[in-house]
């Protein structure tokens, strides 16, 4: 986190970014490759179904370990924080594989898949063997971003994106080396490719933050010296519970979309819409570590960080609106992601729908870096929570009373629940950013009590 009080330009912010928005585009490529490597196998929709379902989980799984990456930004400062946040890290990453083990228990997978969820038998079987491909998935992402945000504290975002790059080569490999070479199935070459993506990338974050840990590791300046697991958990376990429930909206999703009018198709084109819409939501996800660090202890930066996120937010809208509303759609979703003329008309209007979603996300991750900047979390988790409950009431609404298409039902509940976040955080924003304006001196006395 930037220590200085001098106020950063929009050349400064835009040079530290722009490696985060690379990791996060170079990301984003993941989704729509690895759909199109499995539309273009045997037996694509019951495939692509599968992976999406799958995916789902792991997100589910892995959600109380995503905000790792903003915690060691904010909070590591020297060898106390680094190494008691190293081993919540730790213990966090080995409750979410016990889960992820329990998850894909001959007893218990059948109850969620088939029972709960209600997939066909077929796509069933193959979303369990693609769930335990991806066993591995939770703790590498838990141990990579723990390493990126040290990283990003110290202006070595470029390192991000390098690590980044690693784990799309790996990726892209694995998957097609899958294909042409054994007779997995689609949803199971996607799993895999996934897991050995991910696991060398933490790796290879491991690696490059090694002059960083020496630095913290040798750092007894004793400004946090006070720093407990205690204190941690305080202000970490909002922010897990924010990605818990923002990740595990998506299984809820998915139950919804079995249930729905076109079940299947839903079922098949959500993850290759996601997959398109997250190209422009990077632009917002990347940028929620960079408002953090480039606050300043006195928010001197706020000014300049805002505006920053004011035209992100229209450009990232922009360019989605220039696919869902032109014939680059048909092109997107017939040529590159590989869906059939009749999938790709299907997953056009929820793509529309959801044109706005990119510029919300962008407004979300500058609220958050704001509340977390000023050790305020709580609100964090109930904007997420009015959000998650919005989407499964629309979901009610749409599918059970007004008996809409699922993949519909689910862009139009996902963009609702999304601007009832933004409008829930506004408040306790602008009274965040005010009283630490006012008294920097008492920055880190407002905790995450709020």
């Amino acid at each position: 986190m930037s220590e200085t009080a001098s106020t950063p330009t929009a050349r400064v912010i835009l040079k530290f970014w722009l490696p985060l928005l690379a990791t996060w585009l170079m990301m984003s490529v993941e989704g729509p490759f690895l759909a199109a490597v499995i539309a273009r196998l045997a037996d694509a929709k019951f495939n692509l179904a599968a992976y999406g379902v799958a995916f789902s989980f792991a997100l589910m799984v892995e959600s109380p370990i995503i905000m790792m990456m903003s915690a060691s930004t904010a909070l590591v400062s020297n060898r106390t924080s680094y190494l008691k946040l190293r081993n919540f890290t730790v213990l966090l990453n080995g409750g979410i594989t016990v889960i992820m083990i329990i998850l894909i228990l001959p007893p218990v997978f059948p109850l969620i898949a088939e029972d709960l969820i209600g997939l066909p038998p077929e796509v069933a079987d193959l979303t369990h063997l693609s769930t335990a491909l991806l066993l591995p998935w939770p703790a590498a992402i838990g141990f990579r971003r723990f390493y990126q945000g040290l990283l990003i504290r110290n202006d070595l975002t470029r390192r991000v994106a390098y690590g980044t790059i690693i784990r799309l080569a790996s990726m892209a490999a694995s998957a097609l080396l899958a294909a042409l070479l054994t007779d997995l199935p689609g949803a199971a070459i996607g799993a895999v490719a996934l897991s050995v993506g991910v696991t060398l990338e933490a790796g290879a974050s491991r690696v490059m933050a090694h002059a960083t840990l020496h630095h913290h590791l040798t750092n007894h300046d004793g400004s946090d010296e006070d720093m407990s697991y205690r204190s941690i958990f305080t202000f970490y376990y909002p922010l897990a519970l924010t990605s818990v429930l923002a990740l595990g909206v998506h299984p809820m999703i998915t139950f919804f979309l079995g249930q729905s009018r076109m079940a299947l198709e839903s079922l098949a084109v959500m993850p290759v819409i996601n997959s398109l819409v997250f190209i422009f939501r990077s632009f917002g996800l990347s940028y929620q570590e960079v408002a953090i660090a480039k606050f300043g202890r006195d928010f001197n930066g706020y000014v300049p960080v805002r505006n920053f996120a004011t035209g992100l937010g229209a450009s990232a809208a922009a360019g989605l609106a220039l696919i869902a509303f032109t014939p680059l759609a048909d092109l997107w979703f017939r040529d590159v992601s590989g869906l059939t003329p009749d999938l790709a008309s299907f997953a056009l209007l929820p793509t529309q729908v959801l044109v706005l979603i990119p510029a919300a996300s962008v407004l979300l991750s500058f609220q958050r870096a704001a509340l977390v900047s000023t050790k305020r979390t709580g609100p964090i988790t109930t904007a997420t929570g009015l959000e998650v409950g919005t989407i499964i009431l629309v979901l009610i609404l749409c599918i059970a009373v007004f008996d809409l298409i699922g993949a519909v039902a689910a862009s139009i509940a996902l963009f609702t629940g999304r601007l009832v976040a933004n409008g829930w955080l506004w408040r306790p924003v602008v009274r965040a950013v005010c009283n630490t304006r006012n008294a920097p001196d008492h920055q880190g006395q407002k905790g995450s009590h709020a």
